[in-house]
């Protein structure tokens, strides 16, 4: 066996090779879903994520002669330190083959990057935030992720527990039958709800595509207000929220976004979204195929042959002063109704935390069961 070398990506075509690895490592997984290149590479550009406006970052490859067989990132975010009050460096990208000795290396590279950068402590996974793709999935791996869910061999689990890394916090994913639960919803659900619009004065409505600015912005108010006590949450950017709403225009489904206002302000938003990852799994997409015909197999997989049944909550937020009321039981209750009238048997609920009660039991009433569970790690350095 070569002998073991973990260097910093050099250029486009090592970017590239970095970004590409993954195809490597799950060859033959049955439940893995790949990325579109172009994404990833778009992603990764600094000239084009505005997460870049805060954060500096670097990426690593582990090497064994001429051939990958890991990748990992480090990397600071201002954003996260300023609005936590605390100094942490972060690894994401974590990529490897059956291989524990470049696991090691490359946790270990990570760690002295984190460590030069003057921090106390590594956290991850996370590529790059709680607002994009993170936790390592430590149960439920028979099953394919929802789009912009994250998956990984069980095998990560066992690298990061050698490495000394320890449970920071897990989160989980709920899975409703949406028909299941319309045709069988609790009339004491129904009842409720309806008096909760009724006394408090609520009104509930879909997303206004032709204002697709103005609501971005009072989904943006919401999500930062309603989120900003929960554990790892950094408030997004305006570019950030921008780029995201300029991501997701041409596939997001307004029906399912949803709107409760009180006198006309907004004190309540979900966001629902297509799992995209069923059609994107059947198109493929991968190195060396021209993404023109990935992206006609991916329409017609999603379009033609009506190949998405699952739809993913992605985001819920009532502001703090309308909580314990039930604006969140209304959103799911309602979201549920649309997903079925719209042909959707399956719902997931992602990430919830595992000690948000108030999420947590939202989904329970509805019906829903953890079936997947995500993890986040930490360590000191």
């Amino acid at each position: 066996m070569d002998e073991l070398q973990v260097k910093p990506v050099k250029g486009e075509g090592e970017l590239n090779k970095f970004i590409t690895f993954p195809w490597e490592v799950y060859r033959d997984d049955p439940y893995w879903v790949p990325p579109l290149i172009s994404e990833r590479q778009e992603f990764l550009d600094s000239e084009k994520n505005p997460f870049f406006e805060h954060a500096t970052v670097e990426y690593f490859i582990a090497w064994r002669g001429d051939q990958i067989v890991g990748t990992i990132a480090a990397f600071t975010n201002d954003a996260y330190n300023t609005f936590q009050g605390v100094n942490i460096g972060f690894f994401g990208f974590f990529e490897v083959l059956d291989d524990p000795e470049a696991a090691s290396a490359l946790l270990a590279r990570a760690e002295q990057w984190v460590r030069d950068a003057g921090h106390g402590s590594i956290m991850g996974p996370a590529q790059f935030s709680t607002n994009d793709e993170a936790f390592l999935l430590v149960d439920g791996f028979n099953d394919s992720p929802r789009a912009l869910m994250t998956y990984n061999p069980p095998r990560y689990m066992s690298y990061l527990d050698a490495a000394g890394f320890e449970k920071a916090k897990d989160a989980w994913a709920y899975q409703n039958d949406i028909y299941e639960f319309v045709k069988n919803a609790p009339p004491k659900l129904v009842r409720v709800t309806e008096k909760i619009m009724e006394r408090r004065k609520l009104t509930l409505r879909a997303m206004n595509m032709k204002e697709y600015d103005a609501e971005v912005e009072l989904f943006k108010k919401v999500y930062n207000s309603s989120w900003e006590r929960n554990w790892g949450f950094v408030p997004m950017t305006d570019p950030e929220i921008d780029q995201l709403a300029k991501n997701l225009k041409a596939i997001i489904d307004p029906d399912l976004v949803l709107f409760v206002e009180y006198e006309g302000e907004v004190i309540g938003a979900s966001l629902t979204i297509l799992d995209l990852n069923q059609p994107l799994k059947l198109a493929y997409p991968r190195p060396g195929t021209p993404e023109i015909f990935t992206m006609m197999k991916l329409l017609w997989h999603w379009k033609v042959r009506k190949q998405v049944t699952w739809v993913r909550v992605l985001a819920l937020g009532v502001l703090p002063e309308f909580r314990g009321v039930g604006v969140d039981a209304l959103m799911y209750l309602e979201t549920a109704k649309t997903a079925a009238r719209k042909g959707y048997p399956m719902g997931e609920s992602s990430w919830i935390l595992e000690d948000n009660d108030m999420m947590t039991r939202a989904a329970e009433m509805l019906g829903g069961e953890v079936y997947k569970t995500y993890r986040m790690y930490q360590k000191q350095v």
